[in-house]
């Protein structure tokens, strides 16, 4: 809807009673004409909520409902290779035997980290490449509630832990074990040279 302008009567109108009406606040100055307000500006019409639908049509329902985060195992094996790429894929396949084992089963998390960071540490100074490391693939959680939390801590933590430093510039491909290893409650750590 736009505002209109006032008529010369509406504003001879407004004039007689400005002149008999008593001024609220008389140190303001006043102005002869009333000011015209400023053209409103058209509001752009807003998007249907609801795509139209016609009688007979079908539903397409959206592909992806949610965009839950990916497994740990799931993310390890999407991973770039870092390493050599038969070396990986004879690693995969479980035919690379470990040249040492850290079994972290039973233990808590403030245990397992400084384990893990010392047989690692250490097994790269023995010149080993390919070690396994096994957290086992954890309690299901008894309590159910409305936020989901992931099955095995140490099963989640020992990858992130592998990332971060001292670790980090010790491991160059971390990836889950073959079944015959352990498989998904336990890594294969691919380690660097030492030079």
């Amino acid at each position: 809807m736009s505002r209109r302008k006032l008529t010369a009567e509406e504003i001879e109108l407004w004039r007689k009673v400005a002149k008999q009406a008593e001024r609220m606040h008389p140190e303001i100055p006043q102005t002869v004409h009333p000011t015209p307000l400023p053209k409103p500006k058209p509001k752009k019409a807003p998007k249907p909520r609801f795509e139209a639908f016609e009688l007979g049509q079908s539903h397409q329902p959206k592909t992806k409902l949610n965009d839950l985060k990916p497994s740990v195992t799931d993310t390890l094996r999407n991973a770039p290779v870092q390493m050599d790429s038969k070396a990986f894929g004879r690693m995969k396949r479980g035919k690379l035997k470990p040249e040492g084992k850290l079994d972290l089963h039973g233990m808590r998390v403030d245990a397992a980290h400084p384990a893990l960071i010392r047989f690692v540490l250490t097994a790269q100074a023995q010149g080993k490449r390919l070690v396994l490391v096994v957290t086992g693939k954890g309690k299901d959680r008894d309590e159910p509630g409305p936020i989901p939390t992931p099955r095995g801590i140490l099963r989640n933590q020992v990858p992130h832990w592998l990332t971060i430093p001292p670790l980090a510039q010790a491991v160059m491909q971390v990836t889950p074990a073959h079944v015959s290893h352990g498989g998904d409650g336990a890594y294969y750590v691919y380690l660097r040279r030492i030079r």
